[in-house]
């Protein structure tokens, strides 16, 4: 059930400050279950690989997902042996559960995490959090499906991994191009305010975490891949395509709904001074201007099937009167909605007045429009009346844009977002000798 803790809205990205000696830089979870043949290699090949090559101080926690077997004491044996491991025990199964649990707890400030067959190439994973160290982005993914990538594994998971993508970009429109991978990174500061929001406790834990940050406007960095499929992964692929496809309804239907509260995890621009506050300049015109005319493009066609339903039992003015009402309630909600922003129940009688008044100006035009041409001619053809209508909604649109940006749906500044900012003291940079 998703909770609502986040602290609130999350401030302009910056490079990491320095930290006290000791704390590690980056944190990489191993979630694993029944895995006391492949745990030991794993953890001794990432740590002798971090040991080389990762120049912070860095951690691996082992998150155990109520395994059977003796995974509980090959995790106790390598926490023991390896000052940098970390063994948690978890009671309850499910990869999701097992990551929110050690993210939420860590004080890393970059979280990541990886499977435990170690498929995907590590000389990817100081790439991969990078940008988060350095303030360039909020989340970062291995893509097993970038061009450069170079992957191995069957024509079967080929196929269900990229289908499982067309579905997520023509269902929920992510534009991110691998969602599976097991090889992902966090900044804290945006796990802190993004997981109270997912849901989900087993594998479309990533899925979801992906599909609300971008929702949000957060950047998600991706790194091309080297990956080599595990033949002997316990992965129930049935179940777990299941399991997703119910997961993309619940998301895409709280996306629909607006009850997924985005704004608390917007960032602001940089602290460079010309992305902050600038006067007299329209904020978010363009992609209002785009969302205004996808949907005005599709309540018109609702408007026009309404008319054509509505002529065959009355007159031209009562069929456009009842058409152009019914298609200007709908399309109030929508611009709402999809095109200003405007989320939950609050307001929402006042804006569809408002709309209703920007409604009875699009009457004035297109009833004087269908008042002129019977004037001109006692019998018009349909086909000339729609002509007219689609004339007359043009010239309607525009004032009805303008209306509704400026009375309707007035752009609210927050002023909190252009604030001055706190000096960080000076500390010792992150090294791996201060571990």
């Amino acid at each position: 059930m998703r909770t609502d803790t986040s602290p609130g809205p999350l401030p302009a990205r910056e490079h990491l400050p320095a930290t006290d000696a000791g704390t590690p830089v980056l944190d990489v979870v191993i979630p694993v279950y029944n895995e006391e043949k492949d745990l030991q290699p794993c953890v001794l090949r990432l740590h002798d690989h971090l040991q080389r090559t990762f120049p912070y101080a860095f951690r691996i926690t082992i998150a155990d997902n109520a395994s059977t077997d003796t995974t509980p004491q090959v995790s106790a044996r390598l926490a023991a042996e390896l000052p940098e491991v970390r063994a948690y025990r978890l009671e309850q199964k499910g990869r999701g559960r097992a990551l929110r649990t050690v993210w939420s707890s860590s004080d890393a400030p970059v979280l990541a995490y990886m499977d435990v067959d170690l498929s995907t190439d590590l000389n990817a994973l100081l790439p991969l959090v990078a940008p988060l160290i350095s303030g360039h982005s909020d989340l970062a993914i291995g893509s097993r499906l970038a061009r450069s990538s170079r992957v191995v594994r069957g024509p079967k998971r080929e196929f269900i991994s990229r289908a499982y993508n067309l579905i997520l970009r023509g269902s929920l429109q992510a534009r991110f191009s691998d969602a599976q991978c097991g090889f992902k990174a966090i900044r804290r500061d945006v796990a802190q305010v993004l997981l109270p929001l997912v849901e989900d406790t087993g594998w479309f834990f990533d899925t979801e975490m992906l599909v609300i940050a971008e929702r949000a406007g957060l950047r998600i960095h991706e790194v091309p891949v080297d990956w080599v499929d595990d033949p002997e992964s316990t992965v129930h692929i049935v179940k777990t395509a299941t399991e997703d496809l119910k997961g993309v309804w619940r998301v895409g239907k709280a996306l629909a709904s607006g009850s997924l509260p985005l704004d608390r995890i917007t960032r602001p621009f940089g602290d460079d001074p010309r992305d902050r506050e600038i006067q007299d300049v329209p904020k978010g015109l363009a992609r209002q201007l785009v969302g205004f005319c996808v949907v005005g493009g599709l309540s018109t066609l609702f408007y026009l099937l309404l008319y054509s339903v509505f002529r065959q039992f009355g007159g031209s003015q009562l069929a456009n009167a009842l058409a152009l009402l019914v298609s200007a309630v709908a399309n109030t909600a929508a611009n709402r909605r999809l095109t200003f922003g405007v989320s939950g129940r609050s307001g929402a009688v006042r804006h569809q007045a408002q709309g209703l008044v920007v409604f009875g100006i699009g009457l004035v035009l297109t009833s004087g429009s269908l008042a002129a041409l019977g004037a001109a001619t006692s019998d018009p053809a349909h086909s000339t009346e729609l002509a007219v209508l689609i004339a007359a909604n043009l010239a309607a649109t525009v004032l009805r844009f303008l209306l509704f940006r400026a009375w309707v749906f007035p752009d609210q500044r927050e002023p909190a977002m252009v604030t001055s900012r706190t000096p960080v003291p000076s500390s010792p940079t992150y090294s791996r000798d201060s571990r």
